[in-house]
């Protein structure tokens, strides 16, 4: 009786591995498992391990095409680029003091640490606590964003002055 439950178990093993060892040909940029003929040529017997294909997408003739980035020899216009960095600066500038703006809402908030309690806040001290650490990572945040525009208005006029020089 032990034996009767046994044999199928043994007979579904061996037939899972003749299934999983089939065999796969390489046929240029093709997997197949159908023995190669005369016509396909170059069809290699690939040996060992499990292949996994994955089929791609293949662009489309009509795919737009991307503007090239104009060669090292042309530059752009020294009164163009004058222009350019005038216009960065001054989207910097508008950006630093949005920033400045939210910072100082944000400080007057968060007010050292003790901002005032909203709402369901007296009964779940919790929720507050939440808050004030949200307010200070928000604090933080926007005290790095600052930093990182200080530091483009400074590489700019780094490269003004470099460009003036030369």
């Amino acid at each position: 009786m032990k034996y009767v439950l046994l044999i199928p178990l043994v007979t579904c093993v061996f037939v899972g591995n003749v299934y999983s060892q089939e065999r796969i040909y390489r046929c240029g940029n093709e997997y197949t498992n159908t023995l190669p003929n005369d016509k396909t040529k170059n069809c290699k017997l690939m040996a060992g391990g499990n292949i996994t294909v994955f089929k791609g997408t293949r662009l489309s003739a009509a795919a737009p095409v991307r503007a090239a980035a104009p060669s090292g020899g042309q530059r752009v216009d020294a009164d163009d680029q004058k222009a350019r960095d005038s216009d960065v600066r001054q989207i910097l500038e508008s950006e630093l003091k949005k920033a400045q703006a939210r910072q100082a809402e944000l400080l007057k908030e968060y007010n050292n640490g003790e901002p005032e309690k909203q709402g369901g806040e007296a009964h779940n001290y919790q929720k507050y606590l939440d808050r004030v650490a949200e307010l200070k990572a928000s604090l933080a945040r926007n005290e790095s964003d600052i930093a990182g525009i200080r530091r483009e208005i400074a590489r700019l006029g780094q490269t003004a002055a470099s460009s003036a020089a030369k």
